[in-house]
């Protein structure tokens, strides 16, 4: 017989408060049963669902692209996650100029650094 959890106990697994998982649950990115007197009931499923949840938003899902992600239809999920492998990757190209950049203003040998040409390049750039 699967075993239940009550919200304590299923938010101290996950490594998360209550209150997320309440709120999860009001906006719609996770089902719950209730138990006869109306508490939360968190069994096997809902627990790998909210698992699912975290798992997306660690990775930098906003809670209506973890939704959208998490939709029944494969290809609105599938849209929602290369979109944000596309942003993931112009983040890691801006990460990578904002290095750049840094690491020549640290070898640059101009005292400011509206003097340097290079300088002056990346900031009308960025």
């Amino acid at each position: 017989m699967p075993v239940s959890k009550a919200i304590g106990q299923a938010a101290a697994e996950l490594g998360i408060e209550a209150h997320v998982l309440r709120h999860w649950e009001r906006i719609g990115v996770l089902a719950v049963r209730r138990s006869a007197n109306g508490y939360r009931s968190y069994d096997d499923e809902a627990l790998e669902r909210a698992r699912t949840v975290l798992r997306l938003r660690r990775v930098g899902l906003s809670l209506p692209e973890v939704a959208a992600a998490m939709a029944p239809t494969r290809s609105v999920a599938q849209a929602v996650v290369q979109a944000k492998i596309t942003s993931l990757q112009q983040e890691i190209i801006r990460r990578k100029q904002a290095i750049v950049f840094l690491q020549h203003t640290l070898d640059c040998r101009h005292r400011y650094l509206d003097d340097c040409p290079d300088c002056v390049t990346f900031v009308r750039e960025a």
